[in-house]
This record gives structure tokens, sequence and C-alpha cells, in this order.
């Protein structure tokens, strides 16, 4: 008898676990923000709701979501990197947290056209309204960029002080992790 109620208790565990993975790996997934690239928007430490659906689909955020990014642009993506960086499998493992993951907002999608000149960001020849970003941007570039077809450019709300796709490039649409959604559980 006792053998048998600890079975049923493995197979409950199990299939929380899997089920847990499944969630976290495909539909959604806690992060943390790492730094203050982000401010005003969000703060240093914040707890965010991120939905994969855009990852496990492989659709496009719309401009201004606020995404989570695998920074790791130079390498492919593999299932087994969706695996290691879900939150149960680091903590079963006892790896690391991973620091290539970035919380950013998207400014360009696939051939959209960025400037950035009088502490603006330019998008197809239009000035951005962005009531969120911390202050004036200094940064300046000379020329144009096109995004490449696949990819998004995204930049942190404090774009003084962001490590964004101004420097790691464009992102592929493999390597972003989700879209962040309103904290379900403060509203």
């Amino acid at each position: 008898m006792r053998v048998k109620e600890i079975m049923g208790w493995v197979r409950s565990i199990a299939f929380a676990v899997a089920f847990a993975l499944v969630l976290g790996i495909f539909v959604f997934q806690p992060y943390k923000v790492d730094g203050h690239s982000m401010d005003p928007t969000l703060q240093d430490q914040q707890r965010i709701y991120v939905s994969k659906l855009s990852h496990t689909f492989s659709y496009l955020p719309n401009y201004g979501d606020i995404v989570v990014i695998d920074s790791r642009v130079q390498r492919e993506r593999s299932f087994m990197d969706d695996l290691t960086s879900h939150p149960l499998v680091s903590l079963l493992t006892g790896t690391q947290e991973d620091h290539s993951m970035y919380v950013k907002r998207v400014i360009g999608k696939p051939g959209d056209v960025l400037e950035f000149k009088d502490q603006k960001v330019y998008r197809n020849g239009t000035a951005l309204d962005e009531p969120y970003i911390k202050e004036a941007m200094q940064f300046v570039a000379d020329g144009k960029l096109t995004v490449p077809e696949n990819h998004i450019f995204v930049m942190g709300d404090n774009r003084n002080h962001s490590t964004d796709s101004r420097e790691i490039g464009f992102i592929p649409v493999d390597h972003i992790m989700g879209t962040m959604i309103e904290n379900p559980f403060t509203s």
C-alpha cells in the first residue's frame, strides 16, 4: 500500500515539474531586470512576466513593446538554450543566472530605416515620440541603418546608459525570448 501511495506522489510531482517546464519554455516566464538601462520604465531588480508566444511561434513584437532578448546575437540558438534558461532547470542544475538576457524596447522591425540625430530616433524619416525615455539621447550616428529581414532593433529607455542594438547589432527573431506582459498579480 505504501509503495502505491509513494508512486502516486512521484507521478504527481513529475507531472507538475513537466507542466512547469512546458509553461516556462513555451508560454510565459518571469525575468528579473538587471541594471538601469530601462529606467524610468523598469527598475533594477524588478520582476517582470514575459509572454513567450512570440518566441514559440516566431512572430514579431509590436513597436514599443518591451522584450527580453538573448544578446548573444553572433551564435545560433537551440532548444537546449531555451531549456537551460528556464529557472527550474537552473535551480535543479545549480547553474548561474544567465546575464546574456537583456530587457529592451522594440524600435525597428525588418525593412525600417533608422537614423539617430538631433537627440532623437527617426524611423523611416519620422522622429519617434518617446515619452518613456529617461533623458535626451546623446548618441549620434552618421548615416542610416536598415533593419534586415528576420531581425529587430532594440534600445533601452535610459538611452545614455544602455547596451543595446547600437552596440550588439540587430537582434535575430529567434533571439527574442518574449514580450513583457502586465504583472497579473499587481492589477
